[in-house]
């Protein structure tokens, strides 16, 4: 039993040492694309980031929004011309883990618990 404790006991501080890949600044600018299901279709997004500035290329139209970091990892997302109440509040994305040229993030509207997940990938 003390030999399965023990075993026990390792295995749980190596796992606990784990921690994911984060290396945001590696994703603060660029371009990137993410694909994701809208009514059941793949459909495909391409973004341009500064600093401030992250413009969306999607279906022919492009739609600019500013940025606001709250730290390395997360920032605010708020759409500089909103066309209805929806588009008016911020977006809060936060990524998770970092691989190569890939991120995967989650994201939902600030104030709400529904929160979604993607993986972006950098194209430059």
């Amino acid at each position: 039993m003390k030999k399965l404790f023990l075993g026990m006991t390792a295995l749980c501080c190596l796992t606990s040492c784990y921690q994911a890949e984060r290396n945001c600044e590696d994703f603060r600018t660029g371009t990137f694309e993410f694909e994701s299901y809208l009514e059941g279709e793949l459909v495909k997004t391409r973004f341009v980031r500064n600093d401030s500035i992250e413009i969306d290329y999607f279906r022919g139209k492009a739609d600019t929004s500013s940025i606001r970091w709250i730290n390395d990892c997360e920032y605010l997302l708020s759409n500089l011309n909103p066309k209805n109440r929806a588009e008016e509040k911020p977006i809060h994305m936060k990524i998770l883990t970092t691989k190569d040229n890939t991120y995967t993030f989650e994201y939902g509207l600030v104030g709400e618990s529904n929160k979604q997940r993607g993986t972006v990938v950098k194209t430059e």
